[in-house]
């Protein structure tokens, strides 16, 4: 695994595993599969959960299709949160028991706790800038429901020897989520436009290669 792949999946795996505490026979809804989500996505079929994918590109969902994830939701169908979060407890039979905000937005992280059934489990992992606000939670459902809160940023040293076992294994293939390499020359577009949907997948750089400049 490269550096950029290596901490994407390596954040997904506590978030998914320690965090999150997926087991099998669960269901786990996962909102946003970019690079975090589509390893959530992994990981959590590989712990033998059933896994809803909740995104805007058709892209990502195929990716996360891919993946392993047992029911594919695209958001750009459902009107807000509160659509997104009805379409994941109709499609698990009265919610998932974990749900996680892979992307890091108001309307993703509300999603994913109106998401859960009685005692889930919601583990926030994209990142939630102080510049944006702070999100209006629906702690009435957190109380009524008991569900649990958790945050998950990054994943200590110690853990990844249990990561690179599975992955040795081949249970986890972090390598499949590589979509595309592109060259130094590319980086400034790819960068500029990170906040919009992708095509899916990860984007590594190669510092070698040589690429043509991008615009637009």
């Amino acid at each position: 695994m490269t550096t950029s792949r290596r901490c994407r999946f390596a954040t997904a795996f506590r978030a998914v595993v320690s965090q999150g505490r997926a087991a099998a026979g669960e269901w786990v809804a996962v909102h946003g599969c970019g690079g975090v989500g589509l390893s959530a996505v992994m990981i959590a079929a590989a712990c033998g959960a059933q896994v809803v994918a909740v995104d805007v590109a058709p892209g990502a969902l195929e990716l996360a299709r891919n993946c392993g994830a047992t029911i594919c939701l695209d958001g750009s169908a459902l009107t807000g949160p509160g659509e997104v979060a009805a379409a994941v407890r109709e499609a698990t039979g009265g919610g998932a028991h974990l749900s996680l905000d892979a992307l890091g937005s108001h309307a993703t992280c509300t999603a994913s706790i109106e998401s859960l059934r009685r005692r889930g489990r919601h583990v926030q992992v994209g990142l939630l800038p102080a510049a944006q606000g702070r999100p209006a939670l629906p702690m009435e459902l957190v109380i009524a429901f008991e569900l649990e809160l958790r945050g998950s940023h990054g994943m200590p040293a110690h853990a990844y020897p249990e990561l690179l076992r599975l992955v040795t294994a081949g249970v986890l293939r972090p390598a499949e989520l590589n979509t595309r390499t592109i060259g130094l020359t590319e980086v400034p577009h790819a960068l500029a436009t990170m906040d919009r949907p992708a095509p899916g997948g990860m984007r590594l750089i190669h510092p070698q290669l040589v690429g043509v400049p991008t615009t637009g």
